[in-house]
Order: C-alpha cells, then structure tokens, then sequence
C-alpha cells in the first residue's frame, strides 16, 4: 500500500539502525557503542517505528492501541514519535492542529514527552520553532525547544556541540532550553560514556555547562537502563559544581513517569543516586514545587521558577555540596 511515509522516508531518513553510526561519526569506532546501543536499541525502535505510525494513521482510534501496548519503561517515547509526527503533519497540513487535539484529549498526561517530540521534527521543516511554540498555552511547551536541541545536538553535533552555534532565533529563555536538549543528545550519541559527556560539556562556555547537565540527567534518568549504580555515582561527581542543575534533570524525569503513570526501576535508581530518595518521593517534590508556585501563565519565568525551585529542594537536602554560579 501507497501511504505518506513511503514518499517521506527517502526524503526524511530516518531509521533506527542509523542511530549507533551517527554516534559513532562523532567520537569514532568504539567498542562500548554498539554495545550500549544494542541497550538502547528498544528507546530509538520506539520513538522511530511509532512517528512512521502517526505520519500514516495520525486518528487515536489507531494510535491508541499502540500507545497503550507498549512496555511501561517506552510508553512515554512512543508518545515522543507520536508528537514528532503530528507536528510534522501540522506543519504539512497546518489547519489540521492534530497535535493540539492529542495534547487536550487522551494524550494529556504525556504532554512533556508529545512537546519534546514535537521541537524534535521542526527542524526538518521550514518554520520557526518559536512561532509553533507561540500556539500553546501551558509551560510544558518549553520542551519544544528541548526536543528542537535534541535534534540539533544528535543529528548535527559538529556545528551544535563542537561548534558550540545555536540557531539564530534561537535566543534567551529559549536557549537555555535547546542547551537542555543538547545535553540530552549527548547522552545517547556518547553511549552513556560518563567521560565523552564531561569532555564535551566541560568545553562549553561556563554559563552554559549547567542547562547541559540538567539534559544529561533528564536523559540518564528517564530513558533505557545503560547505567548502574556506580556509572550514575560518576556521573553526578562528573557534574561537580552542576550536580544541582543535574539532579533537576532527574526529577523532572521522575516528573515525567509519575504524572504518566509509567514508573520505571532506573528512574528510581537515577534519584536515589541524585536525590537520596526514590523516584516517587522526587516526583512528588515536583508536584509539590509546580503547586507552590506564582500564577505567571506560560511565561519563561514560570516555568524556571519551578526549575529553580527544583534546584533550591536538592541544595537543602545536600548543604554541603559546592555548587557554583548562584544564579543558575
């Protein structure tokens, strides 16, 4: 049968299997990356098998089935292809706003992961991140820009991450958010290589290392399992004076299972590491941060004081960690 994805896939590309090699173009043929990948195999057949889906049947009576069937630990990354492929059929198709309809239905308590999933498809488009942004109203729109770093930091590293460029639009509130997809990028073009992600992160510009760590550890804690205890205990020593901005990167993973009901054994195992406590305790911290907050709409401030709020909850409980750069 003749469907949209058989004229988009030559055009588009995107498979699965490629994922391993474009690790590997960035830090060379290493023995570990196969290896890992094999572990993150489940995550990236997911996310791409479930956006070639939505691009063919983008109406809930078939992605629902789906969505539902999928194994707890990748039910939120299938959710992330469903947005990648409803923003890519938004933006084709623009009247439509099938995004819009999910978000405010069914896919209500996925909303982070379908807004990461959306800002990862826009750059293959010709539109302008923030103006999609503009079109939502609640403060988890921000993760657009989260996934549009992701983009950037998997599939174009030499200009994002050895390059250090970020889009020209892509300025403010905003960039502190691409940062945070890029460090979620790395996490997975490194193979989860503690030592590839803090050579890469300690390059950048000091102001920037800390939204860098948050997306490592928003990625270390919610996607596949490469990780034991001591590779996470390195990981938050390898973070040093951003351990603060890392463990809110886990929390707000943790975050993300709870309000999706898909907890997860390694997202217990990142906070109990980070935070000192299990995931469920973290996640409730987050709520209860989220709730303690000012009503300032879906503004940049709102949705950083909650982030900040994130950062003050782990600093009172680790007094006598250093953290540096009091304003981040």
């Amino acid at each position: 049968m003749i469907t949209l994805s058989t004229f988009l896939k030559p055009v588009l590309r995107l498979s699965a299997d490629e994922f391993p090699k474009i690790a590997a173009q960035q830090f060379g043929v290493q023995d570990d990356i196969d290896r890992v990948w094999q572990d993150f195999a489940p995550v990236a057949n997911t996310l791409v098998d479930s956006f070639w889906t939505t691009v063919d049947h983008p109406d809930f009576d078939t992605l629902g089935p789906m969505l539902n069937g999928a194994d707890n630990d990748v039910r939120g990354v299938a959710y992330e292809g469903v947005g990648m492929g409803l923003s890519l059929l938004d933006c084709m198709l623009p009247h439509k706003k099938r995004l819009a309809g999910l978000l405010n239905g069914p896919g209500g308590a996925h909303k982070p992961l379908l807004y990461i999933g959306a800002g990862l498809a826009l750059p293959r488009m010709p539109v302008n991140p923030l103006r999609v942004m503009s079109r939502y109203e609640d403060n988890e729109r921000w993760l657009i820009l989260d996934g549009y770093g992701f983009y950037h930091g998997f599939f174009t590293p030499e200009r994002s991450l050895q390059r250090q460029v970020r889009p020209r639009r892509i300025t403010g509130y905003a960039a502190r958010m691409f940062d945070c997809g890029l460090g979620r990028s790395l996490w997975f073009t490194s193979a989860a290589n503690t030592q590839r992600v803090a050579d890469i992160v300690g390059r950048f510009p000091v102001h920037r290392r800390g939204d860098l760590w948050s997306g490592v550890g928003l990625a270390c804690a919610y996607a596949a399992a490469v990780a034991d205890e001591a590779a996470l205990t390195r990981l938050v020593i390898a973070a040093g004076p951003d351990a603060d901005q890392f463990a809110v990167g886990v929390a707000v993973a943790a975050d993300f299972r709870q309000i999706g009901g898909n907890p997860s054994d390694h997202t217990d195992l990142a906070c109990t590491i980070s935070w000192g406590e299990d995931s469920a305790t973290v996640a409730e911290i987050a709520a209860t941060e989220r709730a303690a907050g000012s009503s300032q709409g879906a503004s940049a401030a709102s949705y950083e004081e909650w982030r900040q709020s994130l950062r003050a909850a782990w600093t009172a409980r680790h007094p006598h960690t250093i953290t540096a750069r009091a304003d981040r």
